[in-house]
């Protein structure tokens, strides 16, 4: 049946409200004689009892909440959301959205955004990880696929005007319940910042905790439910409580590397590594590293007036560099990266430590964690110089048949390695040596991060300086 009280032709406002009752009629099974049987052994009709799954359900939805319903297999959850999308069509059902396949997230996601919007979107949604923006949707795991699914439906639901309702069913089933907790917890935030009218429905109750619902609706049988409304407190994820951050190594990044974008481990001069782990299971969940940092930056400078300036020294003894911050993809968009930061800045045990982050402009992070933001780095003259050569030579550093020319033309290898020997010489020392043994792959590939990037310089000053 339809809610009593709900007219599709109404326009979306901030409240959506709704009454359901639903009875749903079982088909009468064929009459053979297995079903014949089987009503004569057990004294049951064969024309099935209508069943009730909720009466006079009175909801009222508002934009920027989350209203969850949970209940046993069977109770009727997959009925109220379907009748709610039939109620107000212009909803959008999550595990419904479909994805062109034979484009990547980062143009399937969002076309019509800008592309530092749609950076955005996907990192709020959990996939903050540039990687991943180069894959398709079949490519992607089971929850990375749910996160794809999910911007691509705020996207839809925002060039719709607002549309009227975001469905879930069967929310986080098939996924590891670390992720379906943080996928939870993202997703109480994500109804705040666009402003979403989310319903979801489930049969676990383990993510209550995190996705903080301002209505949980139990379906407890035969038509009777149970709607209890709460206050929202926002409150870090539940799996903190559960966390220990250690000493670590460079040994334990090679977990985490494959993680990164970069996928190598050019750490530069390891100082310090802390590893953050899931008590009972003892599960590696993130990681951060903290290196001496390179001779020169010009944003240093500017930011501590030349304190270090042609003094490697007083460089070595009061700055490091925050050379990698990489969370497991289940707890990514939670906090834990930035909490992660915050708590071990202080550990590291020098006056000053700075970062390059490629991120900056999407990711927030390190600005959450207490670092200050300086400024976006200008691309040295050195790697300028570099790009025009190979400019000059009509090779394109970011198209397909890069590592081909690489390869094949000794004036390109030339201008790549020359490059990836001053950066050596920078951040780590002995250059020509390791350029020598670099496969053409890997070398094309750290040309490639050198000259793209444009990363957001970051410092963070202990206490008392």
């Amino acid at each position: 049946r339809s809610p009593k009280n709900a007219d599709p032709s109404v326009p979306s406002n901030p409240r959506i409200r709704a009454r359901l009752s639903i009875v749903r009629t079982p088909a009468t099974p064929r009459l053979t004689d297995r079903v014949s049987k089987v009503c004569f052994e057990f004294g049951l009709n064969p024309q099935p009892d209508p069943i009730r799954i909720v009466s006079d359900l009175p909801l009222s939805l508002e934009k920027g909440t989350v209203t969850l319903i949970t209940g046993p297999s069977g109770s009727g959850k997959s009925a109220i959301l379907h009748q709610l999308h039939h109620q107000f069509p212009r909803s959008y059902s999550v595990g419904q959205a479909s994805l062109r396949t034979d484009r990547s997230i980062i143009d399937a996601v969002g076309a019509d955004r800008d592309f530092g919007s749609t950076m955005e979107l996907l990192t709020v949604c959990g996939l903050g990880e540039a990687r991943l923006w180069l894959r398709t949707f079949d490519e992607l795991s089971d929850g990375e696929r749910f996160r794809a699914q999910l911007a691509h439906c705020i996207d839809s639901h925002q060039r719709a005007g607002g549309g009227e309702l975001l469905l879930c069913d069967e929310f986080g089933a098939i996924l590891h319940r670390r992720a379906a907790k943080a996928i939870a917890y993202n997703l109480r935030k994500i109804a705040g910042k666009y402003g979403l009218t989310l319903v979801l429905a489930t049969a676990g109750t383990d993510i209550v905790e995190d996705l903080q619902p301002d209505c949980h609706v139990r379906l407890i049988g035969h038509g009777r439910a149970e709607a209890v409304r709460a206050t929202v407190r926002r409150r870090p994820i539940s799996l903190r409580r559960k966390l220990v951050i250690e000493r670590g190594g460079k040994r334990d990044y090679l977990d985490f590397a494959p993680m990164h974008y970069r996928q190598t481990d050019e750490l530069g001069f390891v100082d310090c590594v802390f590893v953050l782990r899931e008590k009972g299971s003892g599960d590696k969940l993130a990681i951060v590293v903290y290196s001496h940092p390179p001779m020169e930056l010009a944003l240093r400078n500017q930011a501590l007036e030349g304190r270090f300036k042609r003094n490697p020294t007083l460089l070595n003894r009061e700055m490091r560099i925050l050379r990698r911050l990489v969370v497991h993809p289940d707890i990514r968009g939670c906090g834990l990266g930035h909490d992660l930061v915050r708590r071990t800045l202080p550990m590291v045990g020098v006056p000053y430590v700075e970062c390059l982050a490629s991120m900056g402009n999407v990711n927030p992070v390190f600005e959450k964690a207490g670092m200050k933001r300086i400024g976006e780095c200008a691309m040295p003259d050195n790697r300028r110089k570099h790009l025009e050569a190979m400019k000059e030579l009509g090779v394109d550093p970011f198209g397909v048949d890069f590592v081909n020319q690489v390869c094949r033309r000794p004036r390109v290898r030339v201008i790549v390695t020359r490059l990836v020997f001053e950066w050596y010489q920078a951040t780590t020392g002995y250059g020509e040596k390791r350029v020598a043994r670099q496969s053409s792959q890997f070398l094309a590939q750290t040309f490639r991060g050198l000259v793209g990037s444009r990363p957001v310089y970051y410092l963070w000053r202990g206490g008392g300086t």
